[in-house]
């Protein structure tokens, strides 16, 4: 895998070029008429979708957290407050994770967000060589070793998702 720079780059692909990480970006043609970004981007890549991870975010006991699950799969807010170590979990409201991250829904990355959030990585994650995720944009997925993408985001890994 090599170190490549999106055209005009996004702030998640501006952040992987500043750590120095190996990383690959997957572009394809975004459908706004599709039900599930991460299974079209999986779809799309001819990717497994349970190397294509999306991100969520949740609010946990008042504090927005990050979660990163396989496509495949669906979050399990339980296993995710107790990853933080916190009561309650619940899906945030969509405008603040769209204001805290300055990334649109469908195009929320782990990487890069305006401001950094508490993220768990799904610990099936760490099966794979490497892994997809959004590059910041609906359409637009980087690829990085599982280990590139905890350091960088701070991720602890926890098996949060289920299915």
């Amino acid at each position: 895998m090599a170190k490549k720079k999106a055209a005009g780059g996004t702030p998640a692909t501006v952040a992987l070029t500043a750590a120095g990480t190996e990383f690959t970006v997957h572009a394809y043609e975004h459908d706004p008429s599709s039900g599930s970004y991460g299974e079209e981007a999986a779809a799309a890549l001819g990717v497994s979708p349970d190397r294509v991870f999306k991100t969520l975010v949740a609010d946990v006991d008042g504090e927005l957290t990050v979660a990163v699950v396989p496509v495949a799969g669906s979050l399990d807010l339980k296993a995710l407050a107790a990853a933080v170590g916190g009561k309650r979990a619940a899906m945030a409201d969509p405008v603040a994770a769209e204001r805290t991250t300055g990334y649109v829904r469908g195009g929320i990355s782990p990487l890069g967000q305006r401001r950094r959030l508490r993220t768990v990585l799904d610990a099936s994650a760490s099966a794979h060589a490497t892994i997809c995720v959004s590059a910041g944009r609906r359409g637009l997925e980087v690829e990085l070793a599982p280990g590139d993408l905890a350091a960088l985001t701070g991720a602890v890994l926890a098996p949060v998702a289920r299915g």
